[in-house]
Formats: C-alpha cells, structure tokens, sequence
C-alpha cells in the first residue's frame, strides 16, 4: 500500500511539472523557456562600392592565403594578378550565365559582390 501511494505521487509530481512548465499562467507570466531566450540586435552597417574594392591591400588572412602567398612567390606578382584576373573573369561570366539560365538575371550583381566577399574571407584576394 504504501508502494504504490509514493509511485502514485511520484506519477503525479511529474504531470504536474511537465504541465507547468508548458503553462502561460506560470510564476514569471510565461514559460522558463521563453524567459530565457534573450533577443540581441546586431547594427547592420551598410557596404559601399569603396569598400568592395579591396585590391588585395586590405584582404583578409583565410584558409587559402598561403597558397596565394607561394603563388605570388613562384609566378611574380604581375602574372599572378594576370591570372586571378582571368580566374574571376571566368567565375564572373559563369555566374551571369547561371542567373541568365535561372531567370534570376537581376541577382548577378549581387551574386557576384558575394563571391568577391567569399574570396575575401577564404583569403584569395591577399
């Protein structure tokens, strides 16, 4: 008897947590989970054109910069240039062709201001 009184309880004890917890009406005027979601805002600061061209002065440090250091070493800076330039020119009219295909020709801009800011953060444009 008194077995089964305290695993009556405990079953008991459990519901009633799991119900208040899911409540609207609870102690704080809502759920524990709700009160401990916290929103940030973050300022977004707009990118002008001035910025985007970085050439290669301001690039960041990313995972392919030693390669683009050793290429700069071995090839000389003017032809590495020379191909980094062939290399986004390629990437550039693959990237009009896509938006052409897609019908999505009014993002290729965009998409192309996109892939220069990748590059950047992978470090291609040190």
């Amino acid at each position: 008897m008194n077995k089964s009184l305290f695993s009556i309880f405990t079953i008991l004890s459990v519901l009633a947590a799991a119900v208040n917890g899911y409540s609207v009406g609870a102690i704080n005027g809502g759920s524990s989970f709700a009160v401990g979601q916290r929103l940030t805002s973050v300022p977004v600061r707009p990118v002008n054109d001035r910025e985007m061209h970085m050439m290669g002065k301001k690039a960041k440090f990313g995972i392919f910069s030693p390669a683009v250091y050793l290429s700069k070493i071995a090839l000389g800076e003017p032809k590495l240039n020379k191909l980094r330039g062939k290399g986004i020119g390629l990437h550039s009219g693959v990237i009009g062709d896509f938006t052409k295909w897609s019908g999505a020709y009014h993002l290729r801009t965009k998409l192309i201001k996109l892939a220069k800011t990748n590059g950047d953060v992978l470090g291609f444009l040190v």
